[in-house]
């Protein structure tokens, strides 16, 4: 009888994890017939399927410009956010005590506080620095915003890695930047690409803060699809959505990829 209970929670379980994925998924799969649609609007294929609406994508300069333009951000943003949340994330390691935790709770500052509220502020500050509607200061917001996912990611890494790896590196004459970049670093190699995979997705997804903090220079793609959908239902928009569910899904995957090899 325990057996078959185990056996029979187990299913239920297992049952409600697909009933989640598929509330999760369902939505977002939608955007694959939209985009192929033989209509001029927003709507489900009536006489059959076209691929126009993907050739307008790849043959329409604004459309590649703002690809182009939200690639760069997310890569430089990426870039900070590996670096700063890396560094942030093995000092608190290294630290050990109540206030590494203190600074841990801080590096989630920008995903605790409601994004408009961190975009009128961020605003405020970018104008007394000049960074207003300037690749840089678009790049620094949203590497901000996405340290917090790679100070959680390296941390849980660090969790599981030995500290006397170090020492014993250190007691070979090893300096601190020797053992970091040649010890510690590549032991925990999987969450930092982890944590760059995710810090790119949140810039190469990010609305609010370009609404803000950019004006005619920086259109990136999501802005792109904000402006069209205000403007006019260009089937355009689900085929750019389409693109972006691939690509987010082939990092989550390069992500998973990365985690089984490390587990290996």
């Amino acid at each position: 009888m325990a057996d078959e209970a185990r056996i029979g929670a187990a299913r239920s379980t297992r049952s409600l994890g697909w009933a989640i994925v598929l509330f999760l998924v369902l939505p977002i799969t939608i955007v694959v017939p939209v985009s192929l649609t033989d209509q001029r609007y927003l709507s489900l294929p009536q006489d059959g399927l076209s691929l126009r609406h993907y050739v307008n994508l790849f043959s329409s300069a604004e459309w590649l410009s703002s690809i182009a333009q939200s690639f760069v951000i997310a890569l430089g943003a990426a870039t900070i956010s590996v670096v700063t949340g890396t560094l942030c994330a093995i000092g608190c390691w290294r630290i050990g005590s109540r206030w590494s935790e203190l600074v841990r709770v801080l590096m989630l500052v920008p995903i605790i506080v409601p994004t408009i509220v961190y975009a009128l502020g961020l605003y405020r500050l970018w104008v007394q620095l000049d960074l207003l509607d300037s690749y840089f200061g678009v790049m620094l917001a949203h590497g901000v915003t996405g340290i917090p996912y790679v100070v959680v990611i390296v941390s849980t890494s660090l969790a599981s890695f030995d500290p006397r790896l170090e020492q014993a590196a250190r007691n070979l004459g090893a300096s601190v930047p020797y053992a970091l970049r040649r010890v510690i670093l590549p032991g925990i190699m999987p969450g930092v690409i982890s944590g760059a995979i995710f810090a790119f997705i949140h810039s190469w997804d990010e609305l609010v803060l370009v609404l803000f903090i950019a004006s005619r220079t920086i259109f990136t793609l999501p802005r792109r699809i904000w402006d069209g959908i205000n403007e006019h239902l260009d089937p355009t928009m689900a085929a750019v959505a389409a693109v972006l569910v691939v690509i987010t899904g082939l990092l989550l995957l390069l992500d998973m990829r990365a985690r089984r090899r490390a587990a290996e």
